[in-house]
Order: C-alpha cells, then structure tokens, then sequence
C-alpha cells in the first residue's frame, strides 16, 4: 500500500488523496485517473493544503476555445515546474474524462526501481507510453480571415483564434493554446513599475501572418521591447515583466534587441507557434493546391487507404523501360486481346524536363530548409551556445502543442519518404530535418515528443457553415474532425535508421580508406604503395565519386546521430520499461549466422504463432508481419571448413558467382560502392511483401556483393505459393551495367518453369540484357527493379505467353496445358522439394511460409488436382505437351498428397 501512494505521490498527488482515492478504487491507475480528474480535490493534507495537481479545470469547447487558464509565465523555476504541472493535469483530465486515451502504461514504477531521474515536474509526459491505438473527435473553426494595416503601410492577415488552435485534438493543450492567445490579443498590460500607465495589445502585436518568418520577427522586435509612455522605463509586451540587466553579447544574436525575444515562455510559445504556421503554409504552397489544407485529406469522403492491392504496388515499382506487360484495356477504353511479355520494340524513356524538375525541387528544398532554421533558432535550447536563456528553461504548454500538432506534420510526410538516395540528394532539407529532431530530443522539457504517437486527421465527419450575426460579426465554418494516432519520429526515422545502416554497410571500403588516412600505420602494403604512386597528382576521374560517397557517408552518419540523441534522452526521461517497448515495435534487419541457421529456424518457427483454427483474415496479419520483418537480412555465405574457419584465401561463397566474387577481393571501386549503397539502403526497407506474394533477401555480412533472393510465387497463377531461388551478384561495373542473375529452382538442371527461366539457370529479362526490349539504364535502373519484374512479369498467370512465338495463343489449349505442367513442376520441386530440404539460408523463410499458409496450400492443392490434365510432367515444358521422359501422370496425386501430409504436421 505504502509503494501505491508513493507511486501516486510522484504523480502529484498529496498522500491524503492517495490514501482516500486507492480505498475507493482499488489500483494506482484508476485512483490516479480519479484524482487527475478533480474528484478529491477537497481532500487536505495534514498542513491543510490540497494538491494544486487534482484542481478540477473545464473542458475547453473546441468549437469557441472555452476553457483553461491563463498561462502568465514569470523566470522562474518554481513557476516553470507549475505550469508544466498544470499542462499535465489539463491533458490528464481530457483525456480521462473523454474516455478514449486509457491506452498507456505507467512506466513510474520501474524508473524508481531502476534509480532513474525523476523528472516529471519538467516533462508532462515523463513516464508516460503512450499508444498509437488512439482516436480523438473535435470541432475545428475556420473563421473568415481578419487583415491589419501595419506602421509601415503593409496590409497583412492576421492569424485568427481557429487557425491558431487548429490541428490540436488534445483537450488540455486547446485550453494552453485558447488561453495565450486571448491573453495576448485582448486586455491591456499594465507598466510592471506600477507608474499607473498600460498599453493595450492586440493581435497584429503578435499574430500578423507576414510572408516570411524574418518579418515577422524583425516586426515583432518592435513591439515587444515595449517603453512605458509614463515612467519610460521598458518592459516586455508579452508577460507584463519587466527586463533583466542586459546580457552580454551572444553569438548570431544583436544584443539586448534578440535577448528580448527570449524573455519569457509566452514569447517562446507565440514565436514558435507563428513560425511554424508559417513554415506549414509554405510547405503547403509548394506541394500544390492539394494540400492547401493543412491537416485535412483531399477527399473526406475518401479516406486513405490502409494498404495498397500488390498489383497497384508493381505496377507503380515495374519501371516503363520494362518489357511490355499485358494490359486490360486499349487507350480507347476498350478491351484488348491479352499478350505476352515478348519482345515489345525498342522504346525510349523521355527524360525531358528531369534537370528542370530537379533543380526546381533543390530550390523549393533550400528555401524549406532556411525557413526551418529560422524558426529552430527559437526552439528551447539548453545547449545555445553561449548558454541557455530565460525562455530556454521555461518551456510553455502551448510550445509543446505547437511541435506536436505542426511540426509533426511535416516530420511525418518528410520521413515516409522510403528512400535514402533520394533523402541525400535532397539532403539540405533532410540535414535540417534531423537537427530539428536533435534539437527537440536534448531538451528533456520536449523530449517525449519523439516517442508520442502523432495525431493525424483520420476523416471529415461533418462541416457546418455558421453566418455571423449583428454588426462586425465574421461568419465561420466548423469541422468535426476525426483524428487518430500514427507512428512517432522516432517510429518513423527507424526505417531511415535501417536504410543508413545498410548503406554504410555498402561503404565499408570508403570508411576503412577514410580510416587509413587518419592512421597510415593501420594502411596496407597495396594502399600504401596506391598513395605513393598519387601523391602529387590532381584527382581526376574519381574526385567527384568520391565526393558523392563521402556526402552520402556524412549524411548517413547524421541520421544515425539523430537516432542516438533521441534514445539517450528516451532512455533518461522515460526509463528502460518505455525503451524496450519502443524497440520491440520498430523495423530491425538482424544478421544470421549459416551455422545457426537451423536453431533460427526453430526459433522463428516459435516466434511467429498461429492459434489452431485461426481465420485467414488473422493468418494474413501474421503473415504480413513476419514477412516485413524477415524480409532482408545479413548471413554468412562463406564455405567453411568442419572447425568453422574459413576454407579458402579469399574465401569462397555458396554462390553461384564465387569465382567472380573472389577475384573482386579488395578492389577499390568508389562509384560501385555508391551504387551498392544506394541500392541497399532502399532494399532493406522495400522489398515488397505480402500475403499473395513477398521477396526475400540475403546477403552475405562482408561481402554486399553477394546476395541470394526467394519469391514466393504470387496468387492466382501456376507459381502461387511456390519458393524460388535466385543468385545474385553485382559485378565490378555495377550499377553501368545490370547484376548477374542465376535461377536455382529447376530440380537439379532438368525443370524449366517458364519461357524465360531456363534449365540451366538462366533467366532471360531486358533489364538483364538476356532479352530484347528496352534494356538497363546506367545509373536508374535497380536490382529491387529485377526482382519485382521477374516476380510480377515472369511468374505471370499465362506463362505460355512469355515465349514470343506463342504470344498471342491466350487461353488455348496448348497454354492451358503448359500452365498444368508448370503446376506440377512447382508442387515438385518449389514447394515439396523446398519444404523437405529447404536451401540455405533460406531455411527458416520457407518453413514459416509454408506453416503460416498451410491450410491455404491444402486448399490451393484440392484446385489444382481439379484442374490437372492427367499428363506427365514434361521437363523441358516445350508448349504443354508430355514426352517420354517425363514421370507418370500419377506422380503428381503422389506429390500432392505427400505435401498435404507434411504441411499438415508443420500446422500441428
């Protein structure tokens, strides 16, 4: 009992309080939920003082911003650790009362355990895991727009009350927002040297919407050093305090004129509030009149979909350079006879206007980039240089509101971008982004944001048009919006994490050359004798590669900068508890060991769970899950000797491609190197996987070069939930020229699955030069490119069509015949044969595929003995027909059965 009141007492509780609420409830939540909440707000301690904590406040109306009191900050850090108090209990007390945010654990207890800093006097949220499974419903007001005409001359809008509160679904941050914003628009501010003279405020002091953030500063630098009519001494417009001896000089800032912007935590809350109104309405200009409306979906009635069919996913990944695909319709509308993938000409991609659009967007990046800089130069910042000042240590709920709400939107769209290569490329933006996020986490007043689920617009349920009545009054739109949680910064810069990670590991040449420069004793003989041999000369044809490397080097190494400050402070403010369950929840890529493979295996086996009787509906969920995070990972290919040491100098691969591995052993190929990088980086995090069909990759942990890939073959074609092995290598002029790929599945050299996947292991694609059509494209075209073709064009639901010769015999007989074989090829050899001696290292992927799938495969098995014409397998698939080689028609019944049986024992 006494460790319950304790626990209660830390949360800002009185012991009296504690005491009374844990008899009527029970346990610590639902008693601390009860006190937050105001309801033993009339207990007294003993000294006959009652917790400022269990105050009871009203909700504010979204509708009106009702509600909340003001928050007239004063330097001080007693005032400092109030106001946060009391942003803790509005935000509590919403949330309780609504109902709706019970979905959080307190991690209280084992940070006291574990001696962690006990901060939530400073952060409202310390201690606090909050859940994504959120969902919040408010009134927004849009309100006709109000303009003021400035000393200068200039005409400007002014920010109204609905804009300024707009975005916010938490109720105790609306009452901060609603509260500062009348403070500083209404009323008038008394002389704090008590001369009797006031000056009144109003709303183009602090609310004029300028067309750049600069303005409004230098504008807002007028006004809020204010100098009293009566006894002519200054003060601060904002809080009504007057100033302290004026500071010395600081860096970047002119003397008292800046200190005077951070004054109080009412400035810092206005200035970050306005500037990042600013920075989203620039944001928003750039991206189009599609977002013009910050926060509200471009089609109410037509929410975003959750996941995107795999078709629509290929489609829009299967570059147009690839062969021709077959297509449903004709440019006219109407249906068209279906083709194969054959030879389709020779088309050109038109890249006109790409220079154009690059240096358009670099542009619209730089002046995005500036803008956010400006205003990060106002965020809290104990580590200013120079020291912190007044409005660093203070930090204002409305402050938090803003980061949450504005900032956080932005955050969002910018960090689900899915590729690193083009985040470096655009890496004065990103730069910014990540210092941002730095900044944010090493304040431990706002840290907690980072791992706070972000609050997005989920749907529009109603709009209501209100006309004004009565002279002067503005007629005003309300929106009841519906908003919902979603992934975290530090949830969504995981996946940036990865991708760095991967391409750093594609640089390990130019981190260990960067390394040998520092320290020319750990150089080698041949680098050694490579730097003798250029001293004195100019760079010439690798200075600018290696220029490129070393920026993509410096701005992985950034991100993974970003990640680490964030989950110092993490780990400090809201303890390991927190930690471990933020983890447990983002994307990793591990690396497996060959020699622990089939303990891995077993242990996946366990790991991914499918209750007996399970619908298809919760096995796709599973499958889903276990796909995304078994996707890519790092192995060791290297041949072995019984001891575990390496066989060969240099080593050999279980590799198709070992030769041509072995003799690229230490070459220094900077441009290759980038290209590897780049091409892991988007690997890790895009492989497509789903349900009806996923990609696999493995490659091996020293050498990138090497990788081995699965398909699992997509639904509704003769492939559907076959496994399918490819090697492949990026060769030493990799990315000018494509990867070499070997195709593995064909039952030792004798099955050819498909016109364009050969016996012997060839796999014939344009992208591959193996076919005629449109061809690789130096520097564009990727290896996820070549996997997604040959998983969406090759494994096709017609692959009699993929032979030109037979490329317009749809639906005959001979291609329903081949497609028979190819089923029963596939039961053979891509789903029995894997199954009882599944490759390397792909042993744990396909026991888990066919385990999770198994009661779909019997299912598919009943459709395809159906559908089988009774002929022998033909090895050779040359158009359907069965020749004398191949097995009797009942080894097929045979194989099926004998597959049921072990799918059936994998289910048990």
């Amino acid at each position: 009992m006494d460790a319950e009141i304790a626990q209660l007492v830390e949360m800002g509780a009185t012991p009296a309080q504690a005491r009374a609420a844990l008899k009527d409830h029970g346990d610590v939540m639902s008693a601390a939920e009860q006190i937050f909440d105001g309801r033993y707000a009339h207990i007294k301690d003993d000294d006959g003082a009652a917790s400022s904590k269990a105050a009871s406040s009203s909700k504010p109306q979204a509708s009106a911003g009702a509600g909340g009191s003001k928050s007239k900050a004063k330097p001080s850090d007693e005032d400092e650790e109030d106001e946060d108090e009391d942003m803790e209990d509005a935000e509590d007390d919403e949330d309780d009362e609504e109902g709706e945010y019970a979905a959080y654990d307190s991690d209280f207890s084992e940070r006291a355990t574990g001696g962690a800093r006990k901060i939530a006097d400073i952060d409202p949220y310390a201690g606090i895991f909050f859940s994504k499974d959120r969902k919040e419903e408010v009134i927004e007001v849009e309100e006709t727009p109000e303009y003021a005409t400035l000393p200068s001359g200039t005409r400007v809008p002014l920010m109204t009350q609905g804009e300024w509160m707009r975005g916010c679904p938490e109720g105790g941050e609306q009452g901060f927002l609603f509260s500062l914003y009348q403070f500083l628009t209404s009323g008038s501010c008394p002389c704090p040297y008590q001369c009797g003279h006031s000056v009144p405020r109003n709303k183009a002091d602090f609310f004029a919407l300028h067309e750049d953030f600069k303005t409004y500063i230098r504008d807002l630098r007028l006004k809020v050093r204010h100098t009293c009519a009566g006894c002519k001494r200054t003060y601060c417009l904002a809080c009504g305090e007057s100033y302290s001896a004026t500071e010395k000089p600081r860096p970047g800032m002119n003397n008292d004129i800046d200190h005077a912007l951070f004054h109080c935590a009412n400035l810092q809350g206005v200035i970050i509030g306005m500037g990042l109104a600013i920075v989203q309405t620039h944001y928003d200009f750039q991206a189009g009149p599609s977002n013009s409306t910050p926060n509200l979906p471009a089609s109410p009635e037509e929410p975003e979909k959750k996941k995107r069919k795999l078709g629509s996913v290929l489609k829009g990944m299967v570059s147009s350079s690839l062969p021709s695909s077959p297509m449903d319709e004709d440019e006219y509308g109407g249906k068209k006879a279906k083709s194969g993938i054959g030879y389709a000409g020779t088309t050109r991609e038109d890249t006109t206007g790409q220079a154009e659009a690059l240096e358009s967007q670099k542009a619209r990046d730089s002046s995005l980039a500036e803008l956010l800089s400006d205003v990060r130069f106002y965020l809290p910042s104990v580590r200013r240089e120079g020291g912190g000042l007044a409005s660093d240590f203070l930090i204002h709920p409305t402050t938090l509101a803003h980061i949450r709400r504005r900032f956080n939107v932005l955050c969002s769209t910018l960090l689900r971008n899915d590729s690193l290569s083009d985040m470096s490329d655009r890496s004065t933006l990103y730069s910014e982004l990540f210092l941002w996020l730095e900044t944010i986490s090493n304040h431990e007043g706002l840290a907690s944001i980072m791992g706070m689920p972000i609050m997005v617009v989920a749907a529009v349920k109603d709009v209501v048009v209100r006309k004004g009545t009565g002279n002067g009054s503005r007629s005003s739109k309300e929106r009841t919006i519906v908003y919902e949680g979603s992934s975290g910064p530090r949830e969504l810069l995981e996946s940036i994490v990865v991708q760095a990670e991967a391409a750093m590991k594609g640089l390990e040449g130019i981190i260990k050359a960067r390394e040998a420069k520092k320290d020319p004793e750990t150089m080698t003989e041949e680098q050694k004798r490579m730097t003798s041999a250029n001293k004195g000369k100019k760079p010439v044809n690798g200075a600018a590669i290696d220029e490129e490397n070393e920026k993509l080097l410096s701005f992985c190494e950034g991100i993974l900068k970003t990640a680490v400050a964030i989950d110092r402070s993490l780990l400090e403010i809201k303890g390991q508890a927190f930690m471990e369950r933020m983890y447990s929840s983002l994307p990793r890529v591990s690396a497996t060991s060959q020699s622990n493979v089939t303990t891995q295996a077993t242990e996946g086996n366990d790991a991914v769970a499918l209750a007996a009787g399970a619908s298809e509906a919760e096995a796709r969920v599973i499958y889903e899950q276990w796909a995304i995070r078994s996707r890519f990972e790092y192995c060791d290919l290297e041949v072995k000797n019984a001891d575990g040491t390496t066989q060969t100098s240099p080593p050999s691969y279980k590799f198709s491609y070992s030769s041509d591995a072995r003799m690229m052993v230490n070459l220094d190929m900077p441009k290759r190197s980038l290209a590897i990088a780049r091409e892991l980086a988007v690997l890790t995090t895009n492989l497509p996987v789903a349900w009806d069909s996923s990609i696999f990759l493995r490659v091996d942990e020293s050498r990138v070069d090497v990788i081995k890939a699965l398909i699992t073959g997509p639904a509704g074609t003769p492939y559907e939930n076959g496994c399918y092995l490819f090697d492949v290598f990026l060769p030493a002029s990799y990315n000018q020229t494509p990867p070499l790929v070997k195709y593995l599945t064909t039952n030792s050299g004798t099955y050819r699955f498909n016109p364009n996947l050969y016996a012997e292991g060839k796999v014939c694609l344009s992208l591959l030069g193996t076919w005629e059509g449109p061809g690789w494209i130096s520097g564009k075209s990727t290896l996820l490119q070549v996997l997604i073709s040959i998983q969406s064009m090759i494994l096709c639901d017609e692959p009699y069509l993929n032979e030109p010769g037979w490329a317009s015999q749809a639906g005959t007989a001979a291609s329903k015949a081949y497609s028979a074989n190819v089923r029963r090829m596939v039961v053979n050899t891509a789903m029995l044969g894997n199954l009882k001696n599944p490759p390397e290292p792909f042993v744990d992927v396909i026991q888990t595929h066919f385990r999770l799938k198994a009661k779909s495969i019997i299912e598919q098995l009943d459709k395809w003995v159906k559908l089988d014409d009774g002929h022998a397998t033909n090895g050779a698939n040359n158009g359907g027909t069965a020749t004398g080689t191949g097995s009797s028609g009942g080894a097929f019944q045979r194989d099926v059965t004998e597959l049921k049986t072990l799918l059936r024992n994998l289910s048990v």
